[in-house]
């Protein structure tokens, strides 16, 4: 079955315009304390390592730089800053659909699939923490994580607003990651419902130098449509030059659809 996945997700960067999505986000340092916050254990009995329907497109642009999210978290270790974001974004949605809660043991990452689950370490105190990445982020200044408040409180960072910390990705390779990583990628053009024209946009994009370009019509029904798409794709391969390249031609409304 073939669906479609919005080209950017529910992002956490700060306020300004881009594509179809305006938000106004915080950074980092936020208050000193909160008077009091909700009791949160320090890791969940269960970890789920099935990729999330919403939020692991191949790549997506934010504040003029591109990144791509990996097929895979196995072996993925890194050292750098992390910030905290709390009472600004709680309650508002994240990159996989979920409402942010600042009180629970969760995380943004700009490229490690949704969901990960990590250990963050504060090095400045050996605290560590378990979390979730079910957002994206951050954007700015080189970080590497953005956490919960939770999770900031525990490692007690939260009113220096940043420390230097140790990322370490737990899950490892099981079946739900391997089936992502096999799944196919096409790139919708375009949609008909009169397959003739469907046909010459086909034509069209091959004698402009694209190739894999096919039409796939939908199995009978008042309402029939007649897709132009591109594709398949692995996940490993790049491309985003495709729409790049699309978007060069004047065809820069390409869909990023997933498939088997």
């Amino acid at each position: 079955m073939i669906f479609q996945e919005n080209h950017m997700a529910s992002l956490h960067y700060p306020t300004f315009s881009f594509i179809i999505i305006s938000a106004s986000l915080m950074w980092g340092c936020g208050p000193s304390r909160l008077e009091q916050a909700h009791e949160s254990d320090q890791s969940e009995a269960i970890i789920n390592t099935a990729p999330s329907a919403r939020g692991n497109p191949p790549f997506y642009d934010v504040l003029g730089q591109r990144y791509y999210v990996q097929a895979s978290s196995v072996g993925y270790r890194e050292t750098g800053v992390a910030s905290w974001y709390g009472p600004k974004f709680h309650g508002l949605p994240t990159s996989n659909g979920e409402t942010y809660d600042m009180y629970a043991m969760t995380a943004a990452h700009t490229t490690l699939p949704i969901p990960t689950w990590v250990e963050v370490t504060n090095l400045s105190n050996n605290l560590r923490v378990v979390v979730r990445v079910n957002d994206r982020g951050p954007f700015l200044h080189d970080r590497i994580i953005d956490l919960s408040y939770t999770a900031a409180l525990q490692l007690d960072m939260v009113q220096d607003g940043t420390a230097q910390v140790e990322v370490r990705a737990l899950d490892a390779l099981g079946a739900s990651q391997a089936a992502y990583m096999s799944e196919q990628v096409y790139i919708q053009v375009g949609a008909f419902s009169i397959q003739q024209n469907a046909e010459d946009l086909a034509l069209s994009l091959e004698t402009k130098g694209f190739s894999r370009v096919l039409v796939d019509s939908d199995q009978g029904g008042a309402s029939r449509l007649h897709r132009v798409i591109i594709g398949p794709f692995d996940r490993s391969e790049k491309i985003d030059t495709v729409f790049d390249s699309l978007s060069l031609a004047g065809l820069g409304e390409a869909l990023l659809v997933i498939g088997n």
